[in-house]
């Protein structure tokens, strides 16, 4: 026997709910996949723009501006633009928040209702049972859970918005370390060959009688050492491009982009960041983020606490027909009584995780605070020695050199006074290479302090020091 359509009274009920379930079709999806803010923060912080590759038209966008970026000498900004664009990682980073949306537009839609049928059967007798049912718990908590993904949806945005900003930040100290050691290798082949006619001259005036086997044993060394040292340097020049590479994304020809021949001037003054602190507190997203999470755990202990004795609530409307009488008509509600468990744990254990969050957000500041003062005093020092090196030490050793060179025209001193007063030349140069190094990657670093959280790890050993470079001689 089949059953019976459901009666006018009936109707009105499936009417409703299928109202409520149109009234959740409202979570949609938005246009640019939440993607705007993290454009308009790529713009207002960095001047750059960030596309987030999701059809093949986007890809060929991407591909035409990279090639048009790769056409020149790179900049430090072209760099940061290519990584921008062109980061898989990056790339990836940007579907979090498609997944998160998602998220976000299925928490306010209805779920399902879900449907029963039975068919019995007891001799020449047919029953059969059929019905719809609703979760009432998830609707009655569903604006709740609509808010907390949203603010989940809001912290996955401010994650993938510092992915972007480390992004540039470390190809930007990237690109300086790069350009560094270039120059680093330039000055090491320098000093090999001056150590080189420096051996080579021991070797004659050995031959000549005029120099002993240990004077000629000091030149050979400081010339092995020179050769040692040009070696590190270019292995160091090596490694830093590829590191760039990768943050760019390039691969095949793209790696035979060309660089600058050196660093950037020092600027003619430093930054004054008096309120460094504050500003740090106001625009640092990891401080953001850790306030959202403190929220969202607040919300939730809010939601715990409403529904911790209404774990299950379900509405069912009921039709059974049996052979040839009336149906039977009505609705069902199935209800879980907190008898043995009152919800007091997970009470207990939702206001342990705020307090929780609220002491990590209270550290988050704290650092930030810490991190940016770093940061600063860290860039206004290396400014200081970088100038130092640029207005006293490179000028002074300069003139030295030309007074020497004067004396040995004159002949007041031989060669070898000569070849070393150049290797000291060559020593305040690489000094001050690297001292401008330190100073581009402490500005990167306090760009990065004033939004999130720096990396101010210490600094590879790419080049020699003076001190090493000057060792040698006679």
């Amino acid at each position: 026997m089949t059953a019976r359509s459901l009666p006018r009274s009936h109707t009105g009920a499936a009417t409703i709910a299928l109202g409520l379930l149109a009234l959740s079709g409202c979570a949609t999806f938005s246009s640019d996949g939440g993607f705007a803010p993290i454009e308009q923060t790529a713009k207002d912080r960095l001047g750059k723009d960030v596309i987030w590759a999701r059809n093949e038209l986007d890809r060929n966008t991407i591909d035409k501006r990279v090639a048009e970026l790769l056409e020149q000498p790179l900049s430090v900004e072209g760099a940061v633009q290519i990584a921008l664009l062109n980061n898989k990682g990056l790339q990836s980073s940007f579907y979090e928040i498609g997944i998160s949306e998602a998220d976000l537009v299925r928490s306010g839609r209805l779920p399902n209702p879900g449907i029963s049928f039975g068919r019995l059967r007891q001799g020449s007798e047919i029953e059969i049972d059929h019905g719809i049912q609703f979760n009432l718990a998830r609707l009655l908590a569903l604006p709740l859970a609509r808010r907390a993904e949203s603010r989940r949806f809001e912290q996955t945005r401010v994650a993938v918005t510092m992915d972007m900003l480390s992004l540039a930040s470390a190809t930007r100290k990237s690109y300086y370390l790069t350009l560094a050691a270039d120059e680093t290798v330039r000055y090491m082949y320098q000093v090999q060959t001056a150590a080189q006619a420096g051996a080579e001259l021991a070797r004659r005036q050995v031959e000549a009688g005029n120099w002993n086997k240990l004077q000629q044993a000091r030149e050979q060394s400081f010339y092995a050492d020179a050769a040692v040292n040009l070696a590190r340097a270019e292995q160091a020049r090596g490694a830093a491009r590829e590191r760039l590479t990768r943050l760019m994304g390039l691969w095949g020809q793209q790696t035979q982009f060309i660089l600058p021949e050196r660093l950037p001037d020092l600027p003619m003054v430093p930054k004054d960041l008096p309120d460094v602190e504050q500003v740090a507190l106001s625009q640092r997203l990891d401080v953001q983020e850790a306030k959202l999470g403190t929220e969202q755990l607040a919300k939730n202990l809010g939601l715990t606490r409403a529904t911790r004795f209404i774990n299950v609530l379900e509405l069912g409307l009921v039709r059974n027909s049996f052979n040839d009488a009336l149906a039977q008509r009505g609705y069902e509600i199935s209800l879980e009584l907190p008898i043995f468990d009152w919800g007091t744990a997970k009470v207990a254990k939702a206001e342990a995780l705020y307090m929780q969050a609220v002491n990590r957000t209270a550290e988050t500041a704290v650092n930030a605070r810490s991190e940016v003062r770093e940061a600063y005093a860290r860039y206004r020092s290396t400014y200081d020695i970088a100038r130092q090196y640029r207005d006293e030490i490179v000028p002074l050793k300069k003139r030295i050199s030309e007074e020497n060179q004067l004396r040995y025209n004159g002949m007041l001193i031989g060669v070898f006074e000569l070849l070393a007063d150049a290797r000291s030349q060559i020593a305040s140069v690489n000094g001050y290479i690297e001292s401008l190094r330190d100073f581009w990657l402490a500005q990167a670093d306090l760009d990065m302090a004033l939004t999130g959280k720096p990396n101010m790890s210490a600094l590879p050993a790419a080049t020699m020091s003076a001190m090493d470079i000057g060792a040698g001689g006679h």
